[in-house]
């Protein structure tokens, strides 16, 4: 059980400028530097998923199709936020926020107002994951600040924190920057703490990796229902030149039409 609002976490200060809001034409974005696009939003279709590496991201459903709680660090522009609470209607949604000032733009960036399904929390992730235990099916990180990835969030601790609150079979899902100093201790800590049950797309947008982990138990061949993560998670890994095939923009909008249904791209737009 996920804390409530009344009892998040502490939340620590934030060094950094304000994010900067830009809009032109139809398309609205997010950064924390100029020149450095964190979200786009396209006002006619504010769910619409418009940068490759959180297409990418989405990918998530390849593992576990039907997720019954997304727990997400990092809400930005809301791409994701907003693409989920569209798109799994019986998903419990959950967005970690240590700043502010970015949730204040959740309504210039159409973020769902909070619900009995969707919340956005304003608290430190590492704190509030450390407090879940086998509750979240999807665990989504893409929580920056100015200086790139927080050291916080990549530690081996915090990871085997994100383990511990994932239920069997349940999926966690990073963007990293292929150069960040710690790009390969970060892998090798994930791999670590997943025990090795860890695959990558590379080239599906820059220098964005997306990194996949998931949790199953330490015997392969015990009686769990996570065989389904584990077989996308292993052939993943044994065909890394994936990715490269998935910067065709139309293929992952199919690929990820099927995963979450074909019903899903016939409604009407919002």
């Amino acid at each position: 059980m996920a804390p409530s609002p009344s009892r998040s976490p502490p939340v620590r200060p934030v060094a950094a400028g304000a994010p900067l809001v830009t809009t032109t034409g139809d398309i609205r974005t997010l950064a924390f530097r100029p020149g450095e696009v964190q979200s786009q939003m396209r006002l006619s279709r504010p769910a619409r998923l418009m940068l490759a590496y959180v297409r990418a991201m989405m990918l998530f459903a390849l593992f576990v199709p039907r997720p019954r709680h997304i727990l997400m660090v990092g809400l930005g522009g809301g791409s994701l936020a907003k693409f989920c609470h569209r798109h799994f209607p019986d998903t419990r949604i959950t967005v970690v926020e240590l700043r502010a000032d970015v949730i204040a733009l959740r309504e210039q960036f159409c973020v769902p107002p909070d619900d009995a399904r969707f919340q956005v929390v304003h608290g430190d992730a590492c704190a509030y994951i450390a407090g879940l235990a086998g509750a979240v099916d999807v665990l989504v990180l893409d929580g920056f600040d100015a200086a790139g990835l927080p050291p916080a969030l990549v530690s081996s601790r915090f990871y085997a924190h994100c383990r511990r609150a994932l239920v069997d079979g349940g999926v966690l899902v990073a963007n990293i920057f292929s150069y960040d100093p710690q790009y390969g201790p970060m892998l090798g800590r994930l791999a670590l703490v997943f025990g090795g049950r860890v695959a990558r797309l590379a080239g599906v947008a820059g220098n964005n990796r997306i990194v996949f982990a998931v949790r199953a138990p330490l015997a392969d061949d015990a009686e769990t229902p996570p065989v389904r993560a584990l077989a996308v998670q292993r052939w993943l890994a044994r065909h890394p030149g994936v990715g490269g095939a998935l910067r065709n923009r139309l293929l992952v909008r199919l690929v990820l039409a099927w995963l979450i249904g074909r019903h899903a791209w016939r409604r009407p737009r919002r």
